[in-house]
């Protein structure tokens, strides 16, 4: 029996550390014990109490040592399921990777929340909680708790307008700051370094306002820059102070503050500094926000653009459909259409929703999907995929799936969560941001005081300079930027080219498999029977030969009869009538087609039948050993031609394994099929290892065997439900896009139009992507870990080289922008092998007792 457990948790008023646990699936006294003992083992776990007539687990538990995620894995490994639920929070306010960190420290102390992700260039949160836990509404609130703005995020179909609407107003806002700030900036910047650069400037200077009018002017203007456009970094930064969690806003406030009103107090108190230390500093203040200002314009932009590929797809989708409601059609908002409405989709609009044609005929193009150009045709009964493009004729649809529940609904939120996700190398990055800024502003103190006790004189000025270079510097942005803009950039990449991850943690362990396994049926082949061969007799035409066999066939529900007539059909072959239609299993079929017998069959049919079949002998074992059913087809009593039909493997599939071993990948095969089949299979198209004749069960074990005891990393390609197991138990399960929703849900990277080439495009993208992430932590880490003890003074001892806190502040926008446009160039990433549709299989013909084989070998068909 297996047991599901559906967990509700409730803080009590008086207890923040009590859960109520509701558990199903129990049904006798050892299952609470059961329950009673794993929930005991839980981290920080003091007492559980499990009550079998209400179904429900009272948990008391140290916040302090244990999570709640820890608590629902307890139950979790004795066997029992603990259902998630998910929200999405839009939030505002942040500026750095601690931010970051504060926030999902905020979230994961609420009860209930398991995990808690927020990405910093999207300036959202993805939270997982127990089933029936916090909602979003008080998520929100425990991030605004913690000094910033949340809200939750409302997927409607105005989304893409609003965050386009936002992302621009928020540019705007930092254009006019950076714009305002500048133009003040300016006249201060000359009256200060202009006099220290132009002898004849200071004079004129001296001369017409004196020294005291300039530092007037110079504090006025600065001012203005300061509490005006700079009023973001104080009203963030020093409420982060007060709550003992400061940012990257409290070291700008802390630095530009410091110099503000050092300099403010040489221009208004003089006497209260000592001799020789009564210098301004308004213009370091005042470049300082205008530099940042200007770095978190370029930031912004180009953050916006790292979510280019998302917003695409959500600008894919229809806001309107022309409903048909009483006999009479009106244009509806998408959100009002229901599953079962008849929806209109004229020439060149975009279908609203998932549907199944119910009248017209028209040619779609499903690019976004598929990647084919080609526009596929699309008649009655024939499935519509919401946000594909109709172009040709009128089509009423059914409507099947709507809102969030439509194909191209869900890739938006598969995209989005694999770029809310984050990879195992962001632990380090983590562990260092928690600490980064506390041990930025404990260095910059340091730095003050050494100065101040063994700094050249003037030593208070000299040591309030380098503090202040210190703390302006540091970049936090840069580490937290580092890793969610190239997940963010090659996701959306990825999608673009039709690779769907599913989690984004497979983006870091793909790019490591050493092992790629594939099923073999509509994996590596179609999964429907083809006609690949056809051979006519000498003097007899091909052509005749398909027609008369379609006709007899056409009476049969074998798949064999129908690849035949398939083929027939996509050769335009007019239907014949056959009468006095016969099957026996094992031998073959025949019926009277014009007045001729017609009798198609293995050699055991045209043996009863007293034909010879000595010509064709040795093709037909030649195309038996290629994984195809050979059958032989007889008219009027005169053998007339060798057909064989096969499950064709797909395009591109071996020029996929042979880029798999161009990576240096090892490529098997896992199978359920017969050892002959797979393995004409895999010499066909190059495949190294064969794991043939294997039940569902066996494939887990074979991704086993495949992992070794040297435990390489091993990615199975699948695509049905006897797949999940694998898919589930491999380092990394890529499931075709077109295969069972099973498979797909089992998962990590999704192959939407199911070609091969994907899996080589998908590890590609997943080595592009961390080799963007290395640069980026690399230049992250490298600018701190050098030019913080540059800007403290360590080199002015031996070179007498010192940091101004301007160029410190130009270097901290710096930072930011390098590591966001580093990013970028993902965008432009090639896939190696550019995937297509799979386009029809034809089947050639050619003279009389020539061998005409089909363009693609397949594996075999079982014979009737």
């Amino acid at each position: 029996m297996i047991a599901t457990a559906a967990a509700a948790p409730q803080a009590r008023p008086d207890d923040a550390a009590s859960l109520t646990l509701t558990v199903e699936g129990m049904s006798c006294a050892s299952c609470v014990g059961r329950v009673e003992k794993a929930l005991r083992a839980g981290p920080g776990v003091t007492a559980a109490s499990v009550n079998l007539a209400t179904g429900r687990a009272e948990v008391r538990f140290d916040p302090a040592a244990g999570a709640i995620g820890g608590i629902v894995g307890a139950v979790e490994r004795a066997g029992y399921t603990v259902p998630r639920a998910a929200a999405d929070l839009s939030i505002h306010g942040m500026t750095c990777a601690s931010c970051v960190g504060r926030i999902e420290r905020a979230l994961t102390a609420v009860p209930g929340v398991l995990s808690a992700s927020v990405n910093l260039p999207r300036q959202a949160a993805h939270v997982e909680t127990v089933a029936g836990g916090p909602d979003g509404d008080v998520l929100a609130r425990a991030v605004r708790r913690a000094g910033y703005q949340a809200a939750v995020a409302a997927d409607t179909p105005d989304r893409a307008d609003r965050e386009r609407a936002a992302r621009e107003a928020e540019i705007r806002g930092l254009t006019r700051s950076a714009l305002l700030a500048g133009a003040l900036t300016l006249p201060v910047f000359v009256l200060e370094m202009g006099s220290h650069l132009i002898p004849a400037l200071h004079v004129l200077v001296m001369e017409t306002i004196g020294r005291q009018g300039n530092w007037l002017i110079q504090c006025v203007l600065t001012t203005v820059v300061l509490f005006s456009p700079g009023r973001t970094f104080f009203e963030r930064g020093l409420p982060a102070l007060v709550r003992r969690a400061p940012d990257m806003n409290a070291l700008v406030a802390l630095g530009t503050g410091a110099a503000w009103v050092y300099s403010v107090v040489a221009t208004f108190a003089p006497d209260l500094l000592p001799a020789g230390t009564r210098n301004v500093y308004f213009e370091a203040a005042a470049v300082i926000v205008t530099l940042i200002l200007l770095g978190r314009l370029l930031e912004a932009w180009a953050k916006g653009r790292t979510s280019q590929a998302i917003r695409r797809l959500m600008g894919l989708r229809a806001k309107t459909a022309r409903v048909i409601r009483d006999g009479t059609e009106r244009d509806l908002p998408i959100d009002r259409v229901r599953v079962g409405d008849r929806v209109r989709i004229r020439p060149g609009e975009r279908v609203p929703v998932d549907g199944v044609v119910t009248d017209g005929r028209s040619y779609v193009d499903e690019a976004m999907i598929t990647g084919e150009p080609v526009p596929v045709l699309k008649d009655t009964g024939t499935a519509l995929v919401g946000g594909t493009v109709n172009k040709t004729g009128s089509v009423t649809v059914r409507a099947t799936q709507v809102g969030a529940e439509t194909v191209l609904a869900q890739i938006i939120r598969m995209v989005e969560r694999a770029q809310a996700a984050k990879l195992p190398i962001q632990a380090l990055v983590d562990r260092v941001t928690a600490v980064f800024v506390p041990i930025v502003m404990a260095v910059a103190v340091l730095t003050f005081g050494v100065w101040l006790l063994l700094g050249p004189q003037p030593a208070l000025t000299v040591a309030l300079v380098n503090a202040v270079a210190v703390l302006i510097i540091a970049c936090p942005c840069a580490m937290g930027l580092a890793t969610p803009t190239a997940i963010m950039v090659g996701t959306g990449r990825a999608a673009e080219i039709g690779v769907l991850f599913r989690k984004g943690e497979a983006l870091q362990t793909l790019r490591d498999a050493a092992v790629v396994a594939f099923d073999k049926t509509g994996t590596l082949t179609r999964g429907r029977p083809a006609l690949t061969d056809l051979i006519p007799a000498e003097g007899v035409e091909a052509t005749d030969v398909l027609r008369l066999a379609a006709a007899v066939e056409r009476q049969s529900e074998h798949p064999i009869a129908q690849a035949i007539v398939e083929a027939a059909a996509e050769r335009g072959l007019p239907p014949a009538e056959a009468v006095d239609f016969e099957a026996e299993p094992g031998f073959g079929v025949t019926a009277r087609v014009g007045g001729q017998t017609v009798a198609i069959g293995a050699g055991r049919l045209m043996a009863r039948l007293g034909i010879d079949t000595a010509a064709f002998d040795d093709r037909a074992e030649r195309l038996a050993a290629e994984a195809k059913s050979p059958l032989y087809v007889a008219v009027a009593g005169r053998l007339s031609a060798l057909i064989a039909v096969a499950d064709p493997v797909k395009p591109g599939a071996a020029t996929a394994v042979r880029a798999l071993h161009a990576a240096g990948v090892e490529v098997a095969m896992v199978t359920g099929d017969s050892r002959r089949t797979a393995q004409a299979i895999a010499r066909q198209i190059g495949i190294d290892t064969v794991d043939a004749e294997v039940l569902p069960g066996g494939k887990v074990a074979a991704v086993k065997r495949l992992r070794g005891r040297d435990g390489r990393r091993v990615a199975f390609v699948g695509d049905g439900i006897n797949d999940a197991p694998a898919l589930a138990e491999a380092d990394i399960g890529l499931a075709i896009g077109t295969g069972t929703d099973i498979a797909v849900d089992s998962a990590d990277v999704v192959l939407v139009s199911g070609d091969l080439r994907g899996v080589v495009n998908a590890i590609a993208v997943s080595r592009a992507t961390l080799r963007t992430v290395r640069q980026n932590l690399f230049w992250a880490f490298a600018y701190n870990a050098s030019l913080i003890p540059v800007a403290a003074g360590v080199l002015y001892p031996a070179f007498g080289w010192s940091l101004s806190p301007m160029v410190a502040a130009a270097a901290m926008a710096a930072s930011s922008v390098c590591v966001v446009t580093n990013a970028l160039r993902l965008r432009g990433f090639a896939p190696p092998l550019p995937a297509v549709g799979e386009d029809a299989d034809r089947v050639r013909s050619g003279p009389a007792a020539g061998d005409v084989t089909g363009p693609r070998a397949g594996a075999g068909v079982s014979g009737r």
